[in-house]
């Protein structure tokens, strides 16, 4: 694979699990259906470390400077340079100061290269699912945030985290099920025996709670650990079918649907051919929505009554492919999606580059 003296773009996606990497062809990378079976990639399981300055520059570095060389080197990738940079991290609309103002320079330094985006990790997701159209995406996994784009300006909805937001994410719904463990436990209306069952099998006796929930760290993610039990105990197949289980999961569709409608422009946006108004599209993305139909179906319906406008379509990638996709547009001088100084800056020329 050779990128024919165009040189190179590399995509970074930066999560709480961890943090991969990919090179490809700058010419090669049209859309997220063309170009990225050319791409090459690493992951680094260690995630990026949060500080008292926000998401920490220098850890990033450390980690993607080395996957980059490793991925430029495997391809023969000195022929036209590293021409463009994107980085779509988790935590980046507030977290990201650092790396706005380190990245730049260090990546130019070490990397030689030209242009650096930097993105919030639903901008990515974004452009991985939809590309570059208008519409919505919602990204649901321990969190839930809904982001639209008219290709003028963004519309966020949610995504606030587990104490004020998230709702309908697997936080939300591990939480909600675990309410329903201990109405259970305690003989409250709205309580559920086979949440607490399913409770007292996973995390021990319902009374434990508290104190193995309040003091942890990683909070959000135990919370969403629930979540698959209770999508399990909801299933009228191969689970207990359980009313309340069901009543949870119908009311994280209501949540997501509504995100889903705030964030989504009207149906008078325009289509990405030129050629007058399309109906947004609108993507789901993230692991929350593996659990399958027992959540999936009252969302169809929700998002049918709250955006009869919209038009659902699967995913077309994720985050990563969305990276490599918003760094060749860049390379190519073509548009890309909406610049905000939070959610998608662009920082260019470098020096050194």
């Amino acid at each position: 694979m050779t990128a024919s003296g165009a040189g190179w773009v590399l995509g970074v996606d930066s999560g709480g699990s961890g943090l991969r990497v990919a090179l490809a062809p700058a010419a090669g990378v049209t859309s997220v259906a063309g170009g990225l079976a050319d791409a090459v990639r690493e992951e680094c399981r260690e995630p990026v470390r949060t500080g008292p300055e926000g998401i920490d520059a220098r850890h990033l570095a450390a980690q993607v400077v080395p996957a980059a060389r490793a991925l430029l080197d495997r391809v023969g990738g000195q022929d036209g340079g590293l021409t463009a940079v994107c980085v779509g991290a988790a935590g980046m609309a507030t977290l990201g100061a650092e790396l706005r103002a380190l990245l730049p320079e260090e990546f130019a330094r070490t990397l030689g290269a030209r242009s650096l985006l930097l993105a919030a990790d639903a901008v990515t997701a974004y452009a991985g699912a939809l590309g570059v159209a208008s519409g919505a995406v919602v990204a649901a996994g321990t969190g839930m945030i809904a982001l639209g784009t008219d290709l003028r300006t963004w519309r966020r909805a949610d995504g606030w985290g587990h104490l004020l937001g998230d709702c309908g994410g697997g936080a939300w719904i591990g939480r909600a099920g675990l309410d329903a463990a201990l109405r259970a436990h305690d003989g409250r209306e709205g309580g559920s025996p086979a949440l607490l069952r399913r409770a007292e099998e996973t995390f021990g006796p319902a009374a434990g709670l508290p104190g193995l929930l309040y003091p942890r760290s990683d909070r959000p993610a135990l919370l969403a650990s629930f979540a698959p039990q209770v999508a399990a105990a909801a299933d009228p197949a191969g689970g207990d079918g359980d009313a309340t289980a069901r009543t949870v999961l119908a009311d994280a569709a209501r949540e997501i649907a509504r995100s889903a409608a705030a964030a989504c422009p009207g149906p008078d946006g325009p289509s990405p051919s030129g050629q007058g108004a399309e109906a947004p599209q609108v993507a789901l993305t993230g692991g929350l929505f593996r659990m399958g139909e027992v959540l999936l179906e009252p969302l169809r319906r929700e998002l049918a009554v709250r955006l009869p406008h919209g038009r659902t379509v699967p995913a077309a990638g994720d985050p990563l492919d969305g990276a490599l996709l918003l760094a060749a547009r860049r390379a190519a001088g073509t548009p890309g999606l909406p610049e905000d100084e939070r959610l998608l800056t662009v920082h260019t020329p470098l020096s050194g580059a």
